[in-house]
């Protein structure tokens, strides 16, 4: 498939959010995959987590090699970095056009709401008339699925490893993860150096984070009790790894703003409970667990897909817990060929 990484397109007309702050010029980056059929009715959308960018093609790879869902020659896909975040997008790190500095601290708690309805500007700027499908996984998930409720044009939803809301334990662990940025002595609640972040902070972030991304059983098997140098066992120096290799790529503040998001999550929020929402979404959506995922426990999709009146639940059996959706490319794969087959004979089964 042809594909077109990380074009640009700039609104330059504002855009306001849930809480009133009001972005004079909002920059997005996406990338696409294929080409727009005449109808402009051939597009998936693809909704990346929280640290990943619009290149879908680098972290969803076996969704686009041979066999692949994503290979189809007739489709157009398309994913969209989220504002906030360091990839392109309008994030912390960049300029006010109406200071001319950077918007540092005073960029704002993005809802998850309000990451869909700025994608959907992009949507909109290239004329889309029908979305065959949304997809993603973790903060994916929650912006699929806000996604399906919110935009008429989606036709069917695959939500993964997210559920209807932000439960008391993710935002516990995301909470967790922002106090060690905070304690970083290079953190300050008004501005810090962009050139000199609070990196430290992040890394322990990260480190936290891994280990709610994988289950037990894999730590343990990969690394045991296994000493890499005289005084640091394996797991220890791994995680130290991942902790300095996030500072390579990504920013401390917008971690920061993205956890905050994805704590919004709530598709009940203002609009009569979940079950009301949620119920009157009559597309066909597949909802995807994963067996071993500590950071939202199937149980959580499970009730999302109760609530749905035209839902399939799905679990993904793997080790490799939260992660396994961008891991096990081979049942995901066979999931969503399942759900393309169902929805093409217009049948969902619970």
């Amino acid at each position: 498939m042809q594909a077109n990484l990380n074009q640009k397109y700039s609104h330059t007309s504002g855009f306001e959010t849930e809480t009133g702050f009001r972005f004079p010029v909002l920059e997005l980056d996406y990338s696409t995959w294929g080409k727009l059929n005449k109808e402009k009715t051939n597009v998936v959308v693809i909704y990346h987590a929280l640290t990943g960018h619009s290149n879908a093609s680098e972290w969803f790879s076996g969704l686009f090699e041979k066999d692949g869902i994503f290979k189809n020659q007739d489709l157009f896909v398309i994913c969209i970095n989220v504002p906030g975040s360091c990839y392109g997008s309008t994030g912390p790190s960049s300029v006010n056009p109406e200071t001319g500095e950077a918007y540092g601290h005073s960029f704002p708690i993005l809802s998850i709401r309000d990451v869909v309805k700025a994608q959907q500007l992009v949507l909109d700027y290239l004329k889309i008339e029908e979305i065959q499908l949304v997809i993603g996984g973790s903060m994916g998930g929650m912006q699929a699925l806000e996604c399906a409720i919110t935009d008429k044009r989606v036709q069917a939803a695959a939500v993964i490893a997210a559920g209807s809301r932000h439960e008391a334990w993710a935002i516990g662990i995301s909470e967790a993860q922002r106090m060690a940025i905070y304690a970083d002595a290079r953190w300050s609640e008004d501005f810090y150096d962009f050139n000199n972040p609070p990196l430290d902070g992040l890394a322990a972030a990260r480190a936290m984070a891994m280990l709610t991304y994988r289950a037990a059983e894999q730590y343990n098997d990969r690394f045991g009790r296994e000493i890499r140098t005289q005084d640091q066992f394996q797991v220890s120096s791994y995680l130290k790894y991942q902790g300095e290799k996030i500072g390579l790529r990504f920013d401390p503040l917008s971690y920061v703003r993205l956890t905050q998001s994805m704590d919004t999550h709530d598709v009940g929020r203002g609009r009569g409970g979940r079950g009301e929402v949620l119920s009157a979404l009559r597309i066909p959506v597949l909802v995807a667990g994963i067996q071993s995922d500590l950071l939202y426990p199937i149980f959580e999709q499970q009730t999302l897909a109760e609530m749905l009146p035209n839902a399939i639940y799905r679990e993904i059996t793997s080790p490799y817990g939260h992660d396994a959706f961008l891991i096990e490319f081979r049942q995901l794969n066979d999931l969503l060929k399942e759900f393309t087959s169902i929805i093409n004979h217009h049948k969902v089964v619970k």
